[in-house]
Formats: structure tokens, C-alpha cells, sequence
């Protein structure tokens, strides 16, 4: 923040911080942090009290109780009236140069979306300075670089799920280790990485593309006074991520068939592209499409609710300190409400997978999706629409733990606050 106040009191630009400009940056910080305090004391008696945070919060679309915003009153409260005043308002942000509420809000809420694999989290956010400054495209290369890295650490657990959801019945009973072993047995130590070079190619396209799609879907679900609510911010996250998973999709079906092919059945990527067009056509490219797209809305519905419900909870009984949750919380009810999410999209996931993989296993009939449904119900039961799902959640904690210390890594190379 330092280099921050430099930046925005140095205005003429000569490299130096003299007291001239020092002053007039406090005079222009302070006139902005006053609109910032004035806007938040609704009933204008100089004090900023719970009820007041509430409401200006509901008005930007976000709703926390009395007990949080009594919390981010606690960590700005010097003198311990439960009321912040003036002079403890602009001692508290004459250091952190945050222009406008908002950006107080960010700088209360700022966490970081890690990449789990297959999900489908709301986009980050960037601020205007942000964009400004390239922070933005730094924060995504973190990102991408932290998603490659773990997705490599965990393939071998992928591959293995997608032979289970594949493979996997009564008569030929998967488990981990029979699995390992058979992959092995097939192609050796190399081929438990089969399948892992799209899945990391398919990061920059599809980060991209859902950036810029939850850009779009914000402005048309914008309402009237400009403002976001948590539903339209969902909804846009939601559709941004089904715009970008209908674009790579054909990425998704290369890498289910390579997992699942055996050795020497394609030399690589492009070799699978092309003798999949030649047998089957464009057509196989979706397939699968259909419950790939249902999918996501169990599966980020079922996120949110639960991320946005651990993390009030968190607040309302662990934050005294501070309102601010801490990265490991935040990846704590992360990973908890991305468990939820998958447990309820898992079986429309797993006919996606066998969908994509049908044609290359032969002498299996090719079925739509209510038909797999309903094949796998009468021959396995319920458990055969659970197939892979134990390598499918042991990989969530190393891939989140590999994904954290590189994106943390990421930063500081890049010089990300």
C-alpha cells in the first residue's frame, strides 16, 4: 500500500514524494473518504453504526446481519462504543487508499477462486485500478499456471476416474488399486498421464473465454441503478461457464478418449481429432453435451448455496478479530461446498464421460442419455451412477493444496499484492 500512496500522491510524476504532494494527497484522500463516510451514515449523527453497514451493503447487493457488520465495525472501532466515528474512520483508511465503498467492500471480501478441476466458480472480479494497472491479466496467469500445475499432480487420479466411470460394473470390479494396476500393466507409468496434456491446454481458452462471457452477462443483467445482486452475479457466473464449456467441449471429449484408449491407439492429440472426425463425424465432438450442461446448475447452485452459508456462519461465530475470513477458511468452505456441488452432479457428470467415451468401447450400444440412465439403474443400481467418485474426491485436497502454493508462489514472482 505503500507504493500505492506513492503512486496516487506523486502528481507530477517525478519519481519523488515531496510534502506538497504528500498534503494534497491527504486533502483529496480525505475528501473522498468523507463522501465514503458520509454515504454510510444514513441518519447523518457523525457515527457509522451496524444497522447503517447493513444497509448500505443491501443497496450494493450483498446481505450479511447485524452480527457481521458489527464485526467489520470491531476491526475500524478504536475506542470500543460499537460506533465508529470520524476520526477512527479516517485513521483506519488514511493508509489503505480505498477510494469508494466499494472498494472497501473488495478490500473485505477479496479472496482467491482456485481451480478444483471441473469447477465452475463464479469468474474473479477485478477493480477498475486493477484492470488499469495489469494486475488483472497477472492474477489470471497465477491462476492458469496454479490450475496446469495441479491438474498434472492429480491426473493420475483423473485418468483413474474416468476408467471407473467408464469401465467400471459388476462384473469388472475397479478399485483404486486393481485400477492402478491395470493402467499400469497397459502402458506403464507414462500412460497414467494420458489425457493430461488437453486438460491443461484447455485452461487458457476456456479462462479466457469465461472471463470475458461473465463480462458480457454482467452489463445485459445489470439492473436499472447499475448495481449486481448475488443472484444476477450467479446467473452470470452460470451462463459464462456453460458459454465456455460449449466452446472447448470438443477439448472434453479428446481427453475422456484418450484416458480411456489404450496404448497406441492415438499418437497424440491431433491424431485423436482426426480419427475421430473420419470414423464418427463433427457430431461426436458434443456428444455428451446435454448432461454436461444440466449438470451445471445442480453443481453451482448447490456451490454457492453452501460456500455463501459456511462462510456466513464462520463469521457470525469464529471472526473476532477481524471481518475478513483469512484464505484458509475460504478454501476450507470452498472445498466443502464443491464436494456438495459434485456429490449432486456426479451421476449426470458420469454419463457425460460414458456418452463421450461410447463409440471407442466396442460392442457397447450407443445410448442417449435417459436410456444410460436408465441401463446403469437396472444392471447396477444407484451405486453404478457413483462409479470413480472415490479418486474423484481424494483428488480434491492435493489438487487444491498443489493449486494454493503455486497461485501463492505465482504472485510473488509476479508481483501481485
Amino acid at each position: 500500500s505503500q507504493q500505492k500512496i506513492f503512486k496516487a500522491g506523486d502528481t507530477n510524476q517525478d519519481g519523488q514524494l515531496d510534502f506538497e504532494e504528500f498534503m494534497q494527497y491527504l486533502k483529496d484522500h480525505e475528501k473522498k473518504m468523507k463522501l465514503a463516510f458520509k454515504s454510510l451514515d444514513k441518519n447523518n449523527d457523525g457515527k457509522i453504526e451496524a444497522s447503517e453497514v447493513v444497509q448500505s451493503l443491501k443497496i450494493l447487493g450483498i446481505s450479511i446481519s447485524e452480527k457481521q457488520a458489527e464485526k467489520i465495525l470491531q476491526s475500524i472501532d478504536a475506542d470500543g462504543t460499537m460506533t465508529v466515528d470520524w476520526n477512527e474512520w479516517r485513521d483506519h483508511f488514511m493508509f489503505n487508499p480505498a477510494t469508494d465503498i466499494e472498494e472497501i467492500i473488495r478490500y473485505w471480501k477479496h479472496s482467491t477462486v482456485l481451480d478444483i478441476g471441473d469447477s465452475l466458480t463464479v469468474p474473479d472480479e477485478f477493480t477498475e485500478e486493477e484492470k488499469k494497472t495489469g494486475q488483472w491479466w497477472k492474477q489470471l496467469l497465477a491462476g492458469g499456471v496454479a490450475g496446469a500445475v495441479s491438474r498434472t499432480g492429480t491426473a493420475p487420479l483423473d485418468r483413474l476416474k474416468v476408467m471407473m466411470q467408464v469401465h467400471g460394473s459388476k462384473s469388472n470390479k475397479m478399485n483404486i488399486a486393481s485400477g492402478f494396476k491395470q493402467m499400469l500393466k497397459e502402458g506403464g507409468i507414462r500412460s497414467l498421464w494420458r489425457g493430461n496434456g488437453v486438460n491443461v491446454v484447455k485452461i487458457a481458452p476456456e479462462t479466457a473465454i469465461k472471463f470475458w462471457a461473465y463480462e458480457q452477462y454482467k452489463k445485459i443483467l445489470t439492473k436499472d441503478d447499475g448495481k449486481l445482486g448475488t443472484v444476477e452475479r450467479f446467473v452470470s457466473g452460470s451462463l459464462a461457464g456453460a458459454t465456455a464449456q460449449t466452446s472447448i467441449y470438443p477439448m472434453e471429449v479428446l481427453k475422456t478418449r484418450l484416458a480411456v484408449g489404450k496404448t497406441g491407439q492415438y499418437s497424440g492429440m491431433f491424431d485423436c481429432a482426426k480419427k475421430i472426425l473420419k470414423r464418427e463425424g463433427v457430431k461426436a465432438f458434443y456428444k455428451g453435451y446435454i448432461p454436461n450442461i444440466l449438470g451445471i446448475i445442480p453443481y453451482a447452485g448447490i456451490d454457492l448455496a453452501v460456500y455463501e452459508l459456511l462462510k456466513s456462519t464462520w463469521l457470525e461465530h469464529y471472526a473476532s478479530s477481524s471481518a475478513n475470513p483469512g484464505v484458509f477458511v475460504l478454501l476450507g468452505c470452498g472445498t466443502v461446498s464443491s464436494t456438495c456441488g459434485q456429490l449432486a452432479s456426479y451421476p449426470l457428470a458420469l454419463i457425460r464421460t460414458r456418452m463421450q467415451a461410447q463409440a471407442s468401447v466396442e460392442g457397447a450400444p450407443q445410448l442417449n442419455m435417459v436410456g444410460l440412465f436408465q441401463r446403469i439403474i437396472a444392471t447396477e443400481g444407484i451405486r453404478g451412477l457413483y462409479r470413480g467418485i472415490a479418486p474423484n474426491f481424494m483428488k480434491v485436497l492435493p489438487a487444491v493444496s498443489i493449486s494454493y502454493v503455486v497461485y501463492e508462489k505465482m504472485k510473488q514472482n509476479l508481483g501481485i499484492a
